[in-house]
């Protein structure tokens, strides 16, 4: 194996096991950011050792062993220096107690150290972007300049919010637990939140030359997944994992040769992943069976699951999701929540009835300069013949997005109509 190779082969070793090796110490030194910092440790030792030595049969072991010396290393001085810490004072000096115990801490439940990690990542007490860059960082694995390329901000600002945020959670003296009780709930909420921005910004890049970045929607699913098994009494985790599950399905078929974007409606539904769909539908079933059916993200996936049933777009249950928008909007109302809804109502009932429902949006601050409120009006005028209005209106929709495949898209309806 050359070093490339070697390099090649640490990168994805890592991504996958720095998650388990931070969680695992962190719960012994009981600081997420040192906790961090220890196991990039372990990294840069396998930078130096491996090409020399070749990649281990056991790499993940040998990392965990890495970490846990260096962790051990580090309680065993501040135990010396702090002569509060009269353990090994007592023991005669025998750090081979210490690092017996230390191990055994280290290697204890790693399952809940995860969720542990997770509720950490998330709590709170940090502002969304933070927890996101947190969250990608440790339980993502990816790297400060991979953050920040998938969010189009410098590497300098991903940077900063990470240490700000392990700051923070330091000086709110945020314990590494899994909470409890009415706690729990809302920390939950949190990580939940977290991994639904994730998953949105792959599924619709907000801004940039492509329409989606498959990779966020591959973190947030697989962390979804690893949460679902932590947590397996939650009915919204299963919820947010079943929609996820069900909207990365149509991955292929949302975009052409070039790039460009592929309408709901005009996709090859051949082309999207069934296996995707069913852990979807019975990710959806589980939260259903827990109790789970009308919470927000059950709900999502309840009206994602509404297209995948569908063999055609002519077949869409179209009543059915506008009725599950109702039951949305009472639970987590939303400007969103209430244009999609719209859109549903429109597909229902018909062109006049959306366009009534999205006019009534106008006057929504949150709304103002969201290109799809336009864009949506856009395509009920135009169904109702009202042809120059849509062109404005699909023309102004182009002007606010910052994605350049959707102002591409936007502009070519708007050129079709004026062209007919």
């Amino acid at each position: 194996m050359t070093a490339a190779d070697t390099h090649r082969a640490i990168e994805a070793i890592w991504r996958i096991e720095s998650p388990r090796l931070v969680a695992g110490i962190a719960r012994v030194v009981r600081d997420v950011g040192l906790a961090e910092d220890l196991a990039q440790d372990a990294l840069v030792a396998a930078l130096e050792t491996w090409p020399e030595s070749g990649v281990p049969d056991n790499p993940a072991a040998w990392l965990m062993t890495a970490a846990k010396r260096r962790a051990i290393d580090l309680l065993r001085h501040r135990a010396i220096a702090d002569r509060k810490h009269g353990e090994i004072g007592r023991a005669g000096g025998d750090g081979g107690a210490v690092e017996e115990r230390l191990v055994e801490a280290i290697d204890d439940d790693i399952g809940d150290d995860l969720l542990r990690l997770m509720f950490t990542a998330c709590h709170p007490v940090l502002p969304p972007e933070a927890r996101v860059a947190l969250t990608l960082r440790m339980l993502g694995g990816l790297t400060t300049e991979e953050i920040a390329r998938a969010f189009l901000v410098s590497e300098a600002t991903v940077a900063q919010r990470i240490v700000r945020a392990k700051r923070t959670l330091a000086d709110a003296g945020v314990p590494f637990e899994i909470p409890r009780g009415a706690e729990r709930a809302a920390r939950i909420a949190s990580v939940l939140e977290v991994l639904y921005l994730v998953f949105n910004e792959g599924y619709l890049a907000t801004s940039g030359e492509d329409l989606i970045r498959p990779g966020l929607c591959e973190d947030a699913l697989r962390l979804g997944r690893v949460l679902a098994e932590l947590a397996p009494n939650e009915p919204e985790v299963h919820g947010l994992v079943a929609l996820m599950e069900i909207q990365a399905s149509r991955a292929a078929a949302r975009t052409g040769a070039s790039g460009e974007p592929i309408l709901l409606p005009d996709q090859d539904r051949a082309r999207w992943d069934r296996l995707l769909i069913r852990r979807g539908l019975a990710a959806l079933d589980r939260a259903e069976r827990l109790g789970g059916a009308r919470g927000p993200y059950a709900l999502q996936a309840a009206i994602a699951a509404c297209h995948a049933r569908a063999r055609t777009a002519e077949e869409t249950d179209w009543p059915r999701i506008a009725a599950l928008y109702e039951q949305l909007r009472a639970v987590a109302p939303s400007p969103v929540v209430e244009l999609n809804r719209a859109v549903a109502v429109g597909k229902a009932f018909g062109p006049a009835e959306g366009l009534n429902a999205a006019d009534a949006l106008e006057s929504e601050k949150a709304l103002a300069e969201y290109h799809l409120l336009p864009a949506v009006r856009a395509d009920f005028l135009e169904k109702l013949g009202r042809r120059a209005e849509a062109r404005a209106a699909f023309e102004r929709a182009a002007s606010l997005t910052q994605n350049a495949r959707e102002r591409e898209l936007l502009l070519a309806r708007a050129a079709a109509i004026s062209s007919d």
